[in-house]
């Protein structure tokens, strides 16, 4: 066993917390639309064909924010298919998974699912084979409220009011040799700075993400950005990340799987320091908003299966990743280092929802369930509301080759000043040491009362969710928290996520 300590100070607070940081990601790809979220004939179909068991677990995944159509999808996605009629919509083959799109599923389908669960719709448009026309006449079609060719269009579809999509992203990790009509940035930069101002004219109320680099290890990561902004900074609020975590065959450990947290964090501040320096060029006061709108651990169902298939199949199983406990503890790690970084990360969207490296899987005509990494996500889109405080940590750690001394103890904690809540949330990387953790809540209030307390935890790290073992891995109560005044006491046991809520007990 060894200590540690977490302080917070009331005084010193990060930002209030964007909820918008526990969204999701839904693509036409595999079958995360078909068979996946969508499934006329499941028995919990309703009338528009949405699997209702999967809706109920979207709700209790907690997301508040969805990606949609794509992804690579997107760079080769007409709008227009998607749109009327389905018997009269066309089959199209989609070039970025080597699939038969049917477009049975599209904008007012996806729309009426995101009303179903509650979700905000975060709609992408294609720059990849299209550019700024088809874009400004996309957010017509959604937004005018009519009057109008494409505005009547929308209406005779059956939506006489306007959708209000208001998150849109210019196009899809353009700077990748595998996206459909990659570009330069200087050609990226131009598109999206003239599709932005085509967009605002006719929506001046929507918010935009232009494409940062498709990963932290892009060989043309940092210029991209910057050659990027130098054209579009004035015209967007967001530049998006991505990022997916590995196991290189170099170095499997959990240690180093478990770093990748600081290694996410130094992309989201070597990215606000590339903005910045662009706003500092352009003598522009603006700070730059991010947007990590693609994240999760994918490796394992990486390589080869989105090669291309012998006759085009419909939602082919692509890219499903098995998780395990292991994965879910990188998930709760990532998602404190998300909150510590609330003054710029406003926005984040796990990829992807269903199926697809996603946390909820589904059996076609059968059962969905949860994978590990639902639990950690979940609990922190339940309990965080409020302001981040600022988390110093005080820990023993474990030396790592790419970032040097590594403490054990990864938090965050989210104040909620109108309940009088307070959400810790704790990650112990130490495989096999207990960590006996002293939290000081300073300017809190000088006593208060356990409302909540769980771990995620397993004795065997390789561990997995099925359809015949669904809670294999899931939350249990973590006992033995000790309160005194401000100061809470706890043990965490090793390879732990933990969730502690309290609230300030009222004269």
């Amino acid at each position: 066993m060894f200590e540690a300590q977490l302080i917070v100070d009331r005084d010193f607070s990060v930002a209030p917390l964007d909820r918008r940081l526990f969204g999701v990601f839904v693509e036409h790809l595999g079958r995360c639309v078909y068979n996946g979220i969508h499934e006329p004939g499941h028995p919990t179909a309703d009338e528009h064909g949405f699997r209702g068991d999967v809706a109920e677990l979207t709700r209790e995944l907690g997301a508040t924010i969805v990606r949609y159509p794509g992804g690579n999808f997107m760079s080769g996605y007409n709008w227009e298919d998607g749109v009327g009629p389905k018997d009269q919509r066309p089959r199209r083959l989609d070039l970025a998974w080597f699939s038969t799109e049917t477009n049975q599923v599209g904008t007012h389908e996806f729309m009426a699912w995101c009303r179903k669960v509650g979700i905000e719709p975060m709609f992408g448009v294609n720059l990849g084979t299209r550019g700024p026309d088809e874009a400004r006449h996309y957010l017509e079609y959604c937004n005018h409220p009519g009057g109008t060719a494409l505005s009547d269009l929308r209406r005779s579809h059956g939506a006489e009011e306007p959708l209000g999509i208001k998150f849109w992203c210019l196009g899809n990790e353009m700077d990748g040799p595998w996206q459909i009509c990659q570009k330069s940035p200087e050609e990226y930069g131009r598109i999206a700075k003239e599709t932005a101002k085509l967009m605002r004219w006719v929506d001046p109320s929507i918010e935009l993400a232009a494409c940062g680099s498709s990963a932290y290890d892009m060989p043309s990561y940092g210029a991209w950005e910057d050659r990027v902004l130098e054209h579009c900074f004035e015209f967007v609020d967001y530049l998006s990340l991505h990022s997916y975590f590995v196991k290189p065959p170099a170095d499997t450990s959990t240690e180093s799987f478990l770093a990748q947290i600081e290694t996410n964090a130094r992309y989201i501040e070597d990215t606000v320091a590339i903005a910045d320096s662009v706003a500092t060029r352009k003598r522009s006061t603006k700070r730059l908003k991010l947007s990590f709108d693609e994240w999760n651990v994918w490796y394992r169902a990486r390589h080869g299966e989105h090669l291309k298939q012998a006759g085009w199949p419909e939602a082919p199983p692509l890219l499903e990743e098995v998780y395990t406990a292991e994965d879910a503890l990188l998930i709760g790690g990532m998602l404190t280092m998300f909150m510590n970084h609330a003054d710029r990360l406003k926005v984040a969207c796990m990829a992807q929802l269903c199926n697809v490296i996603a946390p909820i899987m589904t059996e076609p005509g059968g059962a969905a369930w949860r994978q590990t990494i639902f639990h950690p996500f979940a609990q922190a889109a339940r309990w965080a509301h409020g302001e981040v405080l600022r988390a110093v940590v005080k820990s023993p750690g474990y030396a790592n080759t790419r970032h040097g001394e590594l403490p054990y103890l990864c938090a965050s904690v989210v104040d909620d000043a109108a309940r009088g809540q307070t959400a810790v949330f704790l990650l112990n990387r130490s495989l096999t040491d207990e960590m006996d953790l002293s939290i000081t809540l300073r300017g809190l209030g000088l006593a208060r009362e356990l409302v909540k307390a769980e771990q995620l935890h397993s004795t065997d790290l390789d561990a997995t969710n099925t359809a015949d073992a669904p809670e294999r891995v899931a939350p249990q109560a973590l006992d033995g928290i000790a309160i005194e005044g401000e100061q809470l006491r706890v043990k965490l046991r090793p390879a732990s996520w933990n969730v502690i809520v309290t609230k300030a007990v009222r004269a």
